[in-house]
């Protein structure tokens, strides 16, 4: 065999063997990465109780594809399936929400305005109403909710685990994610307490991929809280609209800031 020959097909095992070996790795390292996010949901689905503060930025683009970042800070208490308590403040906003399992209360404390409207359920419940209602969501919403692995990877096109990452001190498991319309990735911290510490969130569909990014602080988990913690009292002097007023008038954007094709 003419030894040209000889050198091809030996090139083309090689190259056929990297793309195999290559192939291996990736199809471990989803494997990998799907582990470590069903092991923060098994984590966070078996704790009773969670609390935690958060860091997040919004960021919108105008028409002139100007990237701005909306920056706001908050806190999230929750106790398992039906009661969460969750503040959210900015430079434009200062709101407070409450849900009992019964009645869900905003309160916009810079306006000293508060509503409530009857939603009976779970947390999970609660999320879905918002979100299809009113287009409101709370905090961290999916790392919530009753079912994080299933709902977090739903419509997921591509897995990727970026091995470790240090978020405010703690070593983390760094993972990416896409779908058809975001990509995300999440940094799940190392250890007896696989939560989440940071969390970020891409849209596709507008130019220069805006992001919704929330870093989670102080977190704390296992602990009961009191049923007080979770029972709505309106501010002194404050008064109540309607929930479709409430959603009006208070939001985390400035007023020059118009949604749509004339932001």
């Amino acid at each position: 065999m003419p030894e040209t020959l000889t050198a091809f097909k030996s090139g083309v095992g090689a190259v056929a063997l990297m793309a195999a070996m290559a192939t291996t790795a990736a199809t471990a390292d989803e494997t990998d990465a799907k582990q470590i996010l069903r092991s923060m949901s098994d984590y966070l689905t078996a704790e009773q109780s969670l609390a935690f503060d958060y860091d997040a930025t919004l960021e919108v683009v105008t028409t002139e594809d100007q990237k701005l970042g909306l920056a706001t800070s908050g806190t999230v208490q929750m106790t398992r399936p039906d009661k969460i308590r969750a503040t959210r403040t900015g430079g434009f906003a200062d709101i407070e929400m409450v849900f009992d399992g019964e009645t869900f209360s905003m309160i916009g404390k810079n306006l000293n305005l508060y509503a409530q409207m009857p939603v009976s359920g779970s947390v999970d419940d609660l999320v879905n109403t918002l979100r299809e209602d009113y287009g409101r969501a709370l905090p961290a919403a999916d790392l919530l909710s009753a079912t994080p692995y299933d709902l977090m990877m739903s419509e997921v096109t591509d897995i990727k685990d970026l091995g470790a990452g240090v978020i405010g001190g703690k070593v983390c498991d760094h993972l990416a994610f896409r779908t058809p319309d975001v990509d995300w990735q999440i940094w799940i911290a190392q250890g007896k307490e696989p939560h989440p510490c940071r969390y970020v969130i891409t849209t596709h569909g507008v130019s220069q991929g805006p992001q919704y990014r929330i870093d989670i602080r102080d977190w704390h988990s296992g602990k009961v809280s009191a049923d007080s913690t979770f029972a709505f009292k309106a501010p002194e002097g404050a008064s109540e609209i309607t929930f479709e007023e409430y959603h009006g008038k208070v939001s985390d954007m400035p007023d020059n800031y118009v949604k749509g094709d004339t932001q």
